[in-house]
């Protein structure tokens, strides 16, 4: 079924709209390939890998895909010269960068011929990044569980900027995981969606069964922006949390609250399941996610939904 078309669809050569969003310790080969053979696009998550394992998801989800997948890279991360060597050596043709300054490698990959896409949160940057080249712009919101502004401007105040300001493909991403809010966002101005947190409690998401059983049992309010001084997120509230809002209480510095954090909290947290000490990073719509599913079941069901509700609508 490729009946339907338009500049996102034709960017990546896939057939429906939908990204899955590169998360860390959830998006490996499994899921990305999973979602791509599903007619989205997969994207294996770099940021929670050494360049060695990355190079390892990256020829594993060849074997198990023919179609389009991408890699998202988090620009701030180390060893980043050998990251975009493997990505070059192993022919990647998509990859989303993040949490960085995208002059720094959007002329080296598209130089390469690979598509290149950045993650923004404000219309600031997201003018940056079309003006640093970009072929595609996601517009992430403040309900989302990584990348979030420190403006705090939600996906729907964020997206009809975005798009006034930009001509280049834009993509909407946080607080969406329906064909519902894929439908809104297109009403917004968005022509994809990138969804985060539905994918990270599917069959074939790496993150450990605690995190997904914690993540369908959270309800509203359950989730917190915090660590803005470092890096904004969205945080599941619980004793790390807890631990971390009470530092943030007292004016800890960014040394402290960076201590705090250590380089294994998430890890910890979302692929080792200690549901207390870890840092458990998830978008606000985790509140209305009540199931794993497949992630082929999830495209499916998003799109039937988004095609359904414009259907009716435009009758």
């Amino acid at each position: 079924m490729k009946d339907f078309s338009n500049r996102v669809t034709e960017l990546f050569n896939i057939q429906y709209p939908i990204i899955q969003a590169g998360m860390v310790w959830c998006s490996g080969w499994r899921l990305a390939s999973a979602v791509s053979n599903a007619g989205g696009l997969g994207i294996i998550g770099a940021g929670s890998m050494r360049p060695e394992i990355l190079q390892e998801h990256i020829q594993k989800c060849k074997q198990a895909t023919d179609r389009p997948f991408g890699v998202n890279v988090p620009l701030l991360y180390p060893e980043m010269d050998r990251i975009m060597a493997i990505i070059v050596e192993e022919k990647v043709r998509i990859v989303f960068t993040s949490a960085g300054n995208p002059t720094l490698w959007t002329a080296f990959l598209k130089e390469r011929g690979i598509t290149v896409v950045h993650v923004v949160s404000s219309v600031k940057f997201a003018l940056k990044a079309q003006q640093a080249g970009v072929d595609a712009v996601v517009a992430e919101g403040f309900e989302a569980g990584g990348h979030n502004g420190r403006e705090e401007t939600t996906t729907l105040v964020l997206i009809p900027m975005v798009r006034d300001a930009i001509s280049i493909p834009l993509i909407a991403a946080g607080g969406i995981g329906s064909g519902r809010t894929m439908l809104a966002a297109e009403v917004l101005g968005a022509e994809g969606v990138q969804i985060g947190s539905r994918f990270a409690v599917s069959v074939e998401s790496s993150a450990h069964e605690n995190f997904k059983q914690r993540i369908i049992q959270s309800n509203e309010g359950d989730t917190v922006v915090t660590l803005k001084q470092l890096t904004p997120v969205r945080l599941i509230k619980n004793k790390f949390y807890q631990k971390v809002q009470e530092a943030e209480w007292r004016g800890a510095s960014k040394e402290e609250l960076d201590g705090l954090l250590g380089k294994r909290r998430s890890k910890t947290g979302i692929f080792e399941g200690d549901l207390d000490e870890g840092e458990l990073e998830i978008g606000q719509v985790s509140a209305a996610l009540k199931k794993i599913e497949t992630a082929a079941g999830i495209v499916q069901s998003v799109w039937e939904e988004y095609d359904s509700l414009k259907k009716s609508i435009c009758s």
